[in-house]
């Protein structure tokens, strides 16, 4: 039943009201692994063009932008690619963005 009168004592205020469940964020775990996936050749190591499918995957707002940012925050030998001992910096940059599930 509805409250109308929201100065009644009977009322349930707003803040206490059910929320509906949203999207829930990605693990480091979970986003390893997604990144993981996105390693279409199997050579170990992921290409702008991967990273940029991986993020687009991941809902980036502008995916390939995103993968230039998280390559060169992640190459730390300067390669060009972000190798599996790379991985967890470029982890560690997308958490940042806070990317969901659902």
């Amino acid at each position: 039943m509805p409250c109308f009168n929201q100065s009644s004592p009977k009322c349930i205020p707003s803040t206490c009201r059910r929320k509906t469940p949203g999207p829930v964020p990605i693990t480091e775990a979970q986003l390893k692994a997604a990144f993981k996936s996105f390693d279409v050749n199997k050579d170990g190591r992921l290409s702008k063009e991967e990273l940029r499918d991986a993020f687009a995957s991941l809902g980036a707002y502008i995916p390939r932008w995103r993968a230039r940012r998280g390559l060169s925050v992640a190459d730390g030998n300067g390669d060009g690619y972000v190798s599996d001992d790379e991985l967890d910096d470029l982890v560690k940059y997308a958490m940042k963005y806070g990317y969901t599930i659902g």
